[in-house]
């Protein structure tokens, strides 16, 4: 008999070619992740600070994403430039990213060179130095990485509006980057203060996955982060969003020539992998309706109606707060923005009443997981998976879970999720109106970029 495509694709997930991670915990709290793969002679070592943008307060926005760029400033034993050298002629390669859940540095390097990863992020863990002077000139490349990713983007700057608009309380409402004016107002204080109260092993989690002997990792980790001291972190606070009640719209008018619209909905997010079933059918529901150009959106407005030249849907099943399910759609030429969003949301309403096909469902789900196969080709991939569970508050035992649970979704649960949360109570509605072209040079690029 073969076996379906979804069956392939679990079976693939299944297979004993990846070892399972093992997990150790160091007596000054640092968490370490390894997971065997020994299908290349090299490894990836990211750690993961459970600190973003979520843990700012309002006027210090941005401060974790300066941080991270301060981070690659030198320490009391490397000089300015030298972690990224080292790594180099190593013959690896570093970077990090700040999201609004937490901040990741990682490595990619031969195994031997493993232990020299370790060093340098375990040296820069307890001895960075921000030197007034290099964060004067580092705040400047911010700002400008603000303006070429939010200000001169109009889409962006419509994604930034909707989410200051969906959240009243919740700190999702501002953007990681932070807002000009608080990165205007930011002093090398406020970046050390922030170091200093989130930077220690007992908030840190390590992952290392690749061609290693998790005893050996384990002994290089107890050797460079295990003499590192633990501090006290501040008390988390359960942040909460009060329900929404109604219908939220903002309009943000930009140099564009076309319109465009962006809907997010409030949704749940993972928090018990055996329990919840509403995620997974929200994960299945935004698939089919614009993971693909078979997907239902674009069916109906793209190539039926043809108003629009794309179309799409996201969204994060796992993340430390509130969730939302994202549309949009860009108009096509002499479509307006109101004919869009009732487009968008006339198919979703069509699925709330009506309900998906079984082979509108087959395809999500293949789609998904063949996603999740497909991380497995990368070690970066994989220690992604691994951490971000674990920095949102899950175990990264729940990877192995994930297959089964999207298996398990039928298609009256996808109706029932979008019948709940897909209305117009929870939704908040972005229309970019496009201003009139008005070219400018583009800005000269900062040097001291990192990403």
């Amino acid at each position: 008999m073969v076996p379906s495509r979804a069956a392939f694709f679990a079976l693939a997930l299944a297979s004993g070619v990846q070892a399972n991670p093992h997990a150790f915990i160091l007596p000054n709290g640092l968490r370490l992740i390894v997971k065997e793969d020994h299908r290349a002679p090299t490894v990836v070592h990211q750690v993961w600070y459970r600190a973003g943008s979520m843990d700012e307060a309002p006027g210090t926005t941005g401060v974790a994403h300066v941080l991270e760029h301060m981070m690659f400033k030198g320490t009391r034993r490397f000089g300015l430039g030298e972690f990224s050298r080292l790594v180099a002629e190593a013959g690896g390669r570093d970077n990090a990213f700040t999201s609004t859940d937490f901040t990741v540095y990682h490595e990619q390097v031969h195994r031997d060179r493993l232990p020299l990863a370790m060093q340098l992020e375990a040296d820069r863990m307890a001895n960075l130095v921000i030197r007034p002077e290099e964060f004067a000139r580092e705040i400047k490349v911010v700002m400008e990485e603000r303006r070429r990713s939010y200000e001169d983007r109009p889409r962006s700057l419509l994604n930034e509006n909707l989410l200051a608009t969906a959240f009243a309380a919740h700190p999702y409402k501002w953007p990681t980057i932070g807002w000009m004016q608080d990165l205007e107002n930011m002093s090398w204080r406020d970046a050390q203060a922030w170091y200093r109260q989130w930077y220690t092993p007992n908030n840190a989690i390590i992952v290392v996955v690749g061609d290693v002997e998790p005893q050996k990792v384990l002994a290089w980790a107890g050797r460079y982060y295990g003499a590192l001291a633990p501090k006290a972190i501040p008390a988390r606070k359960t942040l909460g969003e009060p329900v929404q009640r109604g219908l939220k719209r903002v309009m943000v008018k930009a140099p564009a020539e076309l319109p465009y619209v962006r809907l997010g909905y409030k949704a749940p997010v993972l928090r018990d992998i055996a329990k919840d079933w509403e995620p997974f059918a929200i994960s299945l529901l935004a698939e089919l309706l614009g993971g693909s150009d078979a997907a239902r959106l674009h069916q109906v407005l793209v190539r039926e109606r043809r108003i629009a030249t794309s179309v799409g849907a996201d969204y994060e099943m796992v993340s430390r707060g509130p969730g939302m399910v994202f549309v949009e759609a860009a108009a096509a030429q002499g479509r307006s923005g109101a004919e869009l969003e009732a487009g968008v949301r006339e198919v979703i309403a069509r699925i709330a009443a009506d309900g998906v096909t079984a082979e509108e469902l087959n395809r999500a789900r293949v789609q998904l997981l063949a996603q999740l196969v497909y991380k497995r080709d990368s070690f970066f991939a994989q220690a992604l998976e691994l951490g971000e569970l674990e920095s949102c508050g899950l175990s990264f035992r729940a990877a192995d879970r994930l297959p089964e649970r999207l298996k398990s979704i039928t298609a009256e649960q996808v109706q029932a999720a979008a019948a709940r949360y897909l209305v117009e109570d929870g939704l908040t509605v972005a229309v970019l109106d496009p201003q009139p072209l008005n070219p400018r040079p583009a800005s000269a690029a900062v040097p001291g970029v990192k990403h």
